[in-house]
């Protein structure tokens, strides 16, 4: 078989050093994501929170910020929260825009109920898992 034809089936293992910390930080934003929808479906009043984790987790990743945004504008309009959709509507424009400038208060929650410019304190729990994926 020619070289070229190995290529094309052969996926080399991805190195940790060449991911983003989206990347990275992606599997613990889709724990807590996933943890939200499970407590929607239960009826728990804790499927927000969950959003609120999964939002201080990704954060600092363009993608996984705005996709969170997305996510909290989903459980707003599911629960006719006008508030919520409209503060989220311009927290999704201001996560696809400030992000990578680095304009994003630690630990803020991403809730309509916070300014979006507070930062706030960072679990510990998701603290260490930030520095880890972050390599500091």
């Amino acid at each position: 078989m020619r070289a070229w034809a190995l290529r094309r089936h052969y996926n080399p293992p991805v190195q940790r050093h060449t991911l983003t910390f989206g990347q990275r930080i992606r599997p613990h934003v889709d724990v807590e994501l996933r943890a939200a929808a499970q407590a929607e479906a239960r009826g728990s009043g804790v499927a927000f929170a969950h959003l609120e984790r999964a939002h201080i987790l990704g954060q600092a990743s363009t993608v996984q910020h705005v996709r969170v945004h997305w996510h909290m504008l989903r459980w707003a309009l599911r629960h006719r929260n006008v508030r919520e959709c409209l503060g989220q509507i311009t927290r999704i424009i201001g996560a696809a825009t400030k992000t990578a400038l680095g304009w994003v208060p630690a630990g803020n929650t991403g809730g309509a109920n916070v300014s979006p410019f507070k930062p706030m304190p960072v679990p510990v729990e998701l603290e260490a898992l930030i520095k880890n994926e972050t390599g500091r």
